[in-house]
């Protein structure tokens, strides 16, 4: 995307020996302007992928693999039905899930015999706990970390040293480290592990979609919403979360609309109602300069995380609903449930009226 990626990716390609990709031309190249979108992250969804859709259009292609401009993050959409002109851009965490269990797969094929206590799959706080599902399924280890591939490249580090394996992590922002030759979030690696899975998929007549159905048939399905508000003033993010910490009575909340919540994890201030034994510590590090706090919500079967963005005048939120396993929920019943989390949390918890916050701007 109008950066540096173009090289490596088509290194990358023939390194897995498959086939050329297709390139957008208008914005294979670097251009410091960026001047065929309005924002170059392909996060943004169809308003930056829209060139990318229009070019497989024409070529009859139906998988998107997206590199930002510095390409260490990869976005990835697909058309499973050539006829339309519906492209299902994949989240974050979706990806996360399909190339940690493609990872897994290609790993325990060649190791039958391994031994779980020493292979590792890490993620951060805010992403999806798909893969800590399927590690207590496989029997493989996972972890996670705080927001940022900083701390799971040095925890990866850590493993290595102490003779573990660590097959991959990811950040649900579209980030992905596949195996440990780049102890750090890599778009060429995950574009050309991603495009040989494609691959192996469709040799079986399956797409992304139908194998993450498989997925949560097996672990149990997962929808998450993330996204987030605006606002320019360091005193307002201190208000509000200082007004979250003490809403009933002067302490943390109770419910969250018709939801209980179960327990809070607050790492500005050092505070975890779910550490066992009860001494209220949370394993992963405080840091008292930036706001996050965890709720965990209706029974285990919901987590919601607030922050504060570290270089964007941003709070963002993260939810996420899950079905336990042998659960039969429909994608259509969890996605309803995850809308009225959504808005319980944002009227509630965000009060974007009464702190002034910018909602997110429309794709």
């Amino acid at each position: 995307m109008h950066g540096v990626g173009a090289e490596g990716a088509r290194e990358a390609f023939r390194t897995f020996s498959l086939p050329d990709f297709i390139p957008v031309p208008e914005q294979i190249d670097p251009d410091p302007e960026f001047r065929t979108v309005a924002f170059p992250n392909p996060e943004e969804g169809h308003s930056a992928l829209g060139l990318a859709e229009k070019t497989a259009e024409r070529h009859g292609a139906t998988l998107i693999l997206a590199n930002d401009p510095d390409a260490d993050r990869l976005a990835v959409a697909e058309r499973s039905d050539p006829s339309t002109r519906e492209w299902d851009i994949l989240t974050g965490n979706e990806i996360g899930a399909l190339l940690g269990w493609w990872l897994f797969k290609n790993y325990r094929d060649s190791h039958p015999h391994f031994n779980g206590k020493n292979v590792y799959m890490l993620a951060s706080t805010v992403s999806s706990k798909f893969l800590q599902r399927m590690a207590s399924v496989e029997g493989f280890q996972f972890e996670e970390t705080l927001t940022g591939f900083k701390w799971m490249g040095n925890r990866a580090h850590e493993l290595l040293q102490q003779g573990h394996e660590v097959l991959f992590a990811f950040e649900e922002a579209i980030g992905y480290m596949c195996g440990c030759r780049v102890l750090d979030k890599d778009g060429i690696s995950a574009a050309a592990v991603m495009a040989e899975f494609a691959g192996w998929l469709a040799g079986q007549g399956k797409n992304f979609r139908q194998q993450l159905d498989e997925l949560y048939a097996r672990y149990g399905r997962f929808e998450s919403e993330v996204s987030y508000f605006v606002c320019h003033s360091q005193d307002t993010f201190t208000q509000l979360f200082n007004g979250i910490r003490s809403r009933d009575d002067g302490n943390y909340p109770k419910t969250c609309g018709p939801y209980v919540v179960d327990s809070i994890i607050d790492l500005t201030v050092g505070y975890d109602s779910s550490s066992s034994p009860p001494d209220f510590k949370p394993f992963l590090p405080v840091d008292p300069n930036s706001q996050l706090i965890k709720f965990i919500l209706d029974d285990m079967t919901c987590e919601c995380t607030l922050r504060t963005s570290g270089t964007e005048p941003k709070i963002k939120y993260y939810i996420e609903i899950s079905s336990k396993i042998g659960e039969t929920v429909s994608k259509e019943e969890l996605t309803k449930k995850l809308r009225k989390v959504a808005e319980a949390v944002v009227s509630e918890f965000l009060q974007p009226e009464r702190w002034g916050l910018e909602a997110r701007p429309t794709q």
